[in-house]
């Protein structure tokens, strides 16, 4: 199905050079015993978007072939059964408002009457989208490979792949049973064969298959056109199948399966049932229809769906040049295929995908997903706790930990409540510190739900004493060669060839203005370059660098994140401390904002950087991992007598707020250029060609339709998580990218694109669980808008 529909779409841009090579038949793999539910409403836009072209296409497709597509246009519900149920639906509403989806909220006896079979018992609320619906997966892509071979596609079946050579780093053709292909462009569309496929080439494809199960009822009488239903504090789904029912569901305990690998006679199979792993779902199911008790029934399907470790697609170009993924489908192949099918035909044609897709990314996994085990643990988690509350900064548990920085045993004696990024630990807060801090500031709701009092102390050291931060794992990649500053300015807006020494803040572009990475580049010779990037962007950006890189041997590109520590120290008192245990001079003068030196903290050889993320005067200390724990101790001790408190994430990420500096993926992205996000001053026309240029140009000759904007609420424990609606004179204009608490100014700050023309001082709404919450456009940064804190 996968990759009937990006066949189809290639042949639809005018790709028509192209063939299907499948295995068995087309649909033996997963896709005809896919239940077939197709849900629009996702966590990101993006994604969102991805399944509402979806449906899109399903609308139309059949009239398109003159083939049948199965697709049902029924609707789709969706219960609460408890109070957090009812926020997290109220939470979905405001996020369909910003989608242009037509969801809305029911009473349990509205949905009652859509779904007769459902018992109210229980029952708060429900949300309701009627453009969801169902669809019939064999129908389905069989229409779209008739639409493909129209238009000149091939599609060779009992085809078995048996190698896929390349040369220099790139394919070169595909060995079948049948014979070879030669071909510069293979998509590995193998669903749950995908890793199998990947390891062909060396690449990793990150996915485990997981036994899913579903019943199928006898036809009872129930109405054909009921909506398609979830109860996920039950575990469960229905849809409606010939008057009977299917109902599925994602036990607490599910059964991995083809670890050892899928038999090689794997087609158009299925597992044996098993009614005992299944249970649990029948019973919660019966809880919800009752009728489900004496139902007949006329099997239970039991088939290997192939999951991922987050849940999300995989999809894009990988390491080796021309052999691209797209796999691990989640058990929503079906809902998100047509979207999928467009996404990567257009990636592949122009060159980069119309959506941010860096969530589905194939290239988003670091170097542990090569462990089975690591992948394992972290793909049972996510089916097992596939319908559960995800509260915003909700944590996984399972694989860790994993990657430790040198100081994660100071850290731990120290109180830290640990996070994960990209599989590093890192310290969200310090919950001794919570003594210090303000319980009445803690956010009404769901922001205060993974919340203490401890990341208000935090961040008030930070701007008042001085804070120490372990930032380890910040992704650090080293550009270096006789070609190094020529390529590097080739693909920043930003000057960054300047002197040996200097720091600068730079985005890289794609060639429609874009903005694909965002971080600082720091000139360690004629001929070296540092980048250091976020946590979870390290993969992403070292992928785009390395993309571009010339073939002639002039540019070498390494990631060196686990090679250096990094300490952080900022704060009023920040050059107090740091200047007694080092004979270099940190004097403004000696040491200015943005530059860069080599000096010894105590016994410890570092590289200082001045710059900062929170708005305050100090440095970044790399150093060689194995001096890390010794360069915290050394900054510790010394730091006590001048207030020095430990700081994590969350004080991180409010001081960021309230200075206005951007983060990459929600604030800023591919979608949106420097002038649009507020970053004009990083860019340099005069400096000579680079990658987004000519957009800039363009870009700068009008006026952008939308701006990054600063909102500020006026209940301050009000505070907004991400998508919730922005309204402007009762007009809906845009939705939160990021949001927080701001402890020194006082404020619940949110950022959003708004209308180009909204000034500061605008009125505002932002929709926060269902209540319009008033606010206005603020001037930006709130926090030391001269910025003399920082070249202090």
């Amino acid at each position: 199905m996968g990759g009937a529909a990006i066949l189809y779409w290639l042949a639809r841009l005018g790709w028509t050079d192209t063939v299907l090579v499948e295995r068995s038949r087309v649909t033996s793999g997963s896709t005809f015993h896919s239940a077939g539910l197709v849900g629009q409403l996702r966590g990101s836009l993006s994604l969102t978007r991805m399944m509402m072209n979806s449906v899109d296409l399903y609308r139309k497709l059949g009239e398109e072939v003159g083939l049948e597509t199965g697709w049902h246009e029924v609707g789709s519900l969706r219960l609460a059964s408890s109070q957090e149920r009812m926020e997290e639906l109220s939470r979905q509403a405001g996020w369909a408002k910003t989608f242009g989806l037509p969801l809305e909220l029911v009473s349990a006896q509205e949905a009652q009457k859509m779904f007769p079979p459902m018992s109210m018992d229980g029952v708060l609320g429900a949300a309701y989208l009627p453009t969801d619906g169902y669809i019939d997966p064999s129908q389905l892509t069989f229409a779209l490979v008739e639409g493909a071979r129209r238009r000149g596609a091939e599609i060779c079946e009992e085809t078995r792949v048996t190698a896929i050579e390349t040369a220099n780093g790139r394919v070169k053709r595909v060995v079948t049973d049948k014979g070879d292909i030669d071909t510069d462009l293979v998509v590995n569309a193998g669903g749950m064969f995908a890793a199998e496929i990947g390891r062909l080439v060396g690449v990793t494809v990150p996915l485990i298959p997981m036994a899913h199960e579903y019943l199928i009822t006898t036809p009872s009488g129930l109405p054909r056109d009921m909506p398609t239903m979830r109860d996920p504090s039950l575990l469960v789904y229905y849809r409606p199948e010939s008057g009977g029912l299917i109902m599925g569901g994602y036990e607490r305990d599910p059964k991995p399966w083809g670890l050892d690998g899928i038999p090689a006679d794997f087609n158009g199979k299925l597992l044996e049932p098993d009614w005992d792993r299944f249970e649990p779902l029948m019973t919660n199911a019966i809880v919800r229809t009752p009728t489900l008790k004496d139902a007949s029934v006329v099997r239970l399907v039991n088939g290997p769906e192939a999951f991922t470790p987050d849940a999300r697609f995989i999809l894009g170009p990988t390491d080796v040049r021309g052999f691209w993924v797209a796999a691990g489908f989640c058990a929503h192949g079906l809902a998100g295929a047509g979207g999928m099918g467009r996404l990567v035909a257009e990636w592949i044609v122009d060159g980069r995908p119309q959506l941010d897709a860096w969530e589905m990314d194939s290239r988003r996994f670091g170097r542990h997903y090569i462990s089975g085990e690591y992948t394992l643990a972290r793909t049972r988690e996510v089916y097992s706790t596939y319908y559960d509350v995800k509260y915003p900064g909700h944590e996984r548990s399972a694989g860790r930990p994993l990657r430790l920085s040198p100081a994660y045993t100071r850290l731990q004696e120290l109180g830290a409540a640990f996070g994960e990024k990209s599989g590093w630990e890192r310290a969200n807060w310090f919950e001794p510190n919570a003594a210090r801090g303000d319980e009445s500031l803690r956010p009404r709701g769901w922001a205060g739900r993974l919340w203490s009092p401890a990341i208000e102390a935090e961040h008030r050291a930070c701007r008042e004493t001085a804070a120490l931060f372990d930032f380890t794992s910040f992704a650090k990649i080293e550009v270096r060669g006789r070609g190094a500053a020529e390529f590097l300015e080739r693909l920043t807006d930003n000057r960054v060839a300047r002197s040996v020494g200097a720091l600068t803040y730079t985005q890289m572009l794609n060639e429609g203005g874009g903005i694909e990475c965002d971080f600082t580049v720091t000139r360690l010779a004629e001929d070296r370059f540092r980048i250091v990037t976020g946590t979870a962007f390290g993969q992403h950006d070292l992928y785009w660098i390395r993309d571009h890189i010339p073939d002639d041997g002039s540019v070498q590109v390494e990631d060196v994140t686990s090679s250096l520590a990094c300490i952080g120290l900022w704060g009023p008192a920040a050059r107090q401390i740091l200047q007694p245990l080092t004979t270099a001079d940190v004097s403004n003068h000696a040491f200015p904002y943005m530059t860069a030196r080599q000096l010894a903290v105590g016994s410890v050889p570092c590289f200082a950087l001045r710059v900062t993320y929170v708005g305050e005067l100090g440095w970044e200390l790399y150093c060689p991992s194995e001096f890390g724990l010794r360069l915290w101790d050394t900054i510790w001790e010394a730091g006590q007598r001048h207030g020095l408190s430990a700081g994590g994430y969350k004080a991180v990420d409010s001081l960021r707020l309230e200075k206005g500096y951007r983060v990459w993926g929600s604030d800023i992205g591919p979608e949106v250029n420097p002038y649009e996000a507020g970053l004009a001053f990083t860019v340099k026309l005069d400096k000579g060609d680079f990658i987004g240029r000519e957009a800039l140009l363009k870009a700068r000759e009008t006026q952008p339709e939308t701006r990054l904007a600063c909102l500020v609420l006026d209940d301050p424990r009000s505070v907004a998580l991400g998508s919730e609606p922005v309204r402007i004179a009762g007009e809906i204009t845009g939705r939160i990218t990021s949001g927080g608490y701001g402890y020194a100014v006082g404020r619940s700050i949110a950022y959003a694109y708004v209308p180009a023309a909204a000034r500061p001082g605008t009125p505002v709404e932002v929709e926060i669980f269902g209540t319009w919450v008033p606010g206005q456009i603020a001037e930006e940064p709130l926090y030391d808008p001269a910025g003399q804190r920082v070249r202090s």
